[in-house]
């Protein structure tokens, strides 16, 4: 009798064995990113605000493609240019999949970037870059939202402020979910990983 039961649970573990390895080949593993892993994040929803012809946007508009959200303004220095740069480098790295990749920028400073500076902004690094510009009241909502820190720092005439803002991008997937934060700098290897990731895992 011992030995029957002792058969018997031999049988059952590997039954169980074999069945968890079947689980385990057909389910997909999660991606590793380069950037921090924010996956499931209850910030960095959607927005809704003004493009740069007057059309408002929201995450909707974007089905099916990566979508990368940054937060600046045109007379920045320095890391404004350099991380729209850096997203149209991305999207030639990824080649024919570049078409599925969606920048957009959101201005901190919508008293100084009118629709027309914007839109000519944009054209500097790609023509399929989407800028975003709400009013003060929006502004200050949808950073609220994707913990945006922003806040404008006078300079010798009323005009030539600058404003210090949170320089990491939000990377969200074709699904419209919030995936990804890349700190500034990070480069466009890492960048371009991250979304090919995100591409590969929606197929």
């Amino acid at each position: 009798m011992f030995r029957r039961n002792a058969l018997q649970l031999i049988a059952i573990s590997a039954l169980s064995i074999s069945a968890g390895g079947l689980l385990t080949a057909c389910s997909k593993s999660a991606p590793e990113f380069r950037g921090v892993d924010i996956t499931g994040a209850e910030y960095a929803h959607d927005f809704a605000l003004p493009d740069q012809d007057g059309k408002v946007r929201s995450l909707k508009d974007f089905a099916g493609k990566v979508v990368v959200v940054f937060f600046g303004y045109t007379q920045c220095p320095d890391v404004c240019p350099a991380t729209m740069q850096e997203l149209a480098q991305v999207k030639e790295m990824l080649g024919p999949d570049g078409e599925r990749l969606q920048a957009v920028f959101v201005t901190v400073d919508p008293e100084r970037d009118t629709p027309e500076l914007l839109k000519a902004y944009m054209a500097n690094f790609d023509p399929s870059f989407v800028a975003l510009r709400g009013d003060d009241a929006q502004t200050i909502a949808v950073a609220k939202d994707f913990k945006i820190y922003f806040k404008k720092v006078d300079g010798q005439t009323p005009t030539s402020y600058t404003m210090d803002h949170s320089a990491g991008s939000y990377i969200f997937d074709p699904a419209g979910r919030v995936r990804v934060y890349s700190r500034y700098g990070s480069g466009p290897d890492a960048v371009a990983q991250d979304v090919r990731s995100l591409l590969n895992e929606a197929k």
